[in-house]
């Protein structure tokens, strides 16, 4: 079975992926203080292709410079540095593979440091420590303007020479928001009932696909439920899952969670099955009920440790596609090892990382710990890319107290040195 992650995936616009192993979505924080992608970016994706990963997914890039999941976020708008993602798309596809740009709108999810005042589909405010502003209703003017911002960052990835898009429709981003009824309270006719609630999703991958042809990969990123009370469900998921198909995506990513529930981060939202902890990823048994209802190709990302587990998923066809993201951190050619079969298990330096392990233990009442082992455990992480982006070696020994006190200084590092180039709302 060692040959099972080395074989193409065919996709139906007729690209063809080199291996069934992708990296997964990643927040960089690598970018000017006016969002362009800089030398840093091209070292590490270089990094990344050299390391035998057949597709790569770049941190989500946004399409809108006023709003931004984080400072330090790329920013794709407007030609004006259309240079600069050309040299970026040649390093990151420097060993015949492929890199998809993710693009993104944050909604809500938009830092107070970088906008006091985001936008969302209704003024349902995110409610984390104080961190996040209440959000603007978006009127009918807003909802088409982003529309456009969609299509148009997707032209521009075609036209820097990236050879595919993903629709970043999950984690609680403004898209997201839009699927949600949690914070979706609309009356219109982008809000209420699913299809409703769909639109601006089904309606951003309609023209995309039109202006970049049928032969150019789109994939979507989607939620396989919310696990909030009264959000975004299982079988909301596969009725969309089946719409995008409809509308020809090529491939979709299910992950799930929003930043109030982050099971994006591997915290646990709700009991998990001892059968899903055998089999390591976190959403694979929502993948696959998703992919028995849709004809378009399935990737998941979260969980996956082991080589046998990764060939079992796609011999049995539960997904298509392994997605990977922190290993690549600190074992960026994981995927050579894994294809040649010289690795058997990757890093887990997740479950070594936790805070008060031992005297709480893992299912700790206490919030604040809670918080800095999920932000630590991020952090961590975001310092590995800071020293692949140099082309350092990872820092594995970092605890996760310190990279928690590491990753809010850089953040809050990062927006002061944005706010000197952006007048900012207040």
């Amino acid at each position: 079975m060692i040959d099972t992650l080395k074989q193409p995936l065919a996709l139906k616009c007729g690209a063809v992926l080199p291996n069934r192993l992708a990296k997964s979505a990643m927040t960089e924080g690598l970018a000017d203080p006016t969002g362009n992608p800089t030398s840093a970016h091209n070292q590490l994706y270089k990094t990344w292709a050299e390391g035998g990963t057949g597709l790569l997914f770049t941190g989500n890039i946004m399409v809108d410079s006023r709003y931004l999941e984080r400072a330090g976020n790329v920013i794709l708008e407007d030609a004006q540095q259309l240079a600069l993602f050309k040299s970026w798309a040649h390093a990151a596809q420097s060993n015949n593979n492929h890199c998809w740009v993710q693009l993104s709108h944050p909604g809500r999810q938009c830092a107070r440091l970088i906008n006091a005042q985001p936008l969302s589909p209704s003024d349902v405010q995110l409610d984390m420590l104080g961190n996040f502003g209440k959000p603007r209703a978006m009127q009918e003017e807003d909802i088409l303007d982003v529309i456009q911002r969609f299509v148009t960052s997707a032209e521009l990835v075609k036209e820097a020479g990236f050879s595919g898009v993903q629709i970043h429709c999950a984690h609680g981003y403004l898209l997201s928001q839009f699927l949600s009824p949690n914070t979706n309270k609309r009356e219109d006719k982008w809000g209420g009932s699913l299809a409703n609630r769909a639109r601006i999703i089904r309606t951003i991958i309609q023209k995309v696909r039109q202006a970049l042809g049928s032969n150019f990969p789109i994939s979507v990123k989607l939620n396989s439920a919310d696990f909030q009370k009264g959000g975004f469900t299982l079988e909301e998921c596969i009725q969309v899952a089946s719409w995008l198909g409809e509308d020809s995506i090529d491939l979709l990513e299910i992950s799930g969670g929003t930043y109030e529930q982050m099971s994006l981060l591997g915290v646990e939202a709700t009991e998990v099955r001892d059968s899903t902890r055998r089999r390591e990823a976190y959403f694979i048994e929502y993948a696959e009920q998703i992919k028995a209802k849709t004809n378009v190709p399935v990737m998941i990302t979260g969980g996956f440790r082991s080589r046998y587990v990764m060939q079992a998923a796609i011999e049995k066809g539960e997904v298509d596609l392994i997605g990977l993201a922190r290993p690549l951190c600190t074992q960026t050619d994981c995927s050579n090892q894994l294809m040649q079969g010289t690795l058997d298990q990757l890093d887990d330096y997740e479950h070594k990382l936790l805070l008060g392990k031992g005297i709480w233990g893992n299912n700790s009442p206490l919030n604040i710990i809670k918080a800095i082992n999920a932000f630590g455990q991020v952090g961590f992480y975001y310092w590995q890319i800071i020293r692949l982006s140099k082309g350092l070696a990872p820092q594995t020994q970092l605890g996760v107290f310190r990279a928690f006190i590491r990753h809010v200084i850089n953040d809050f590092r990062l927006a002061m040195r944005r706010r000197k180039a952006f007048k900012v709302n207040s």
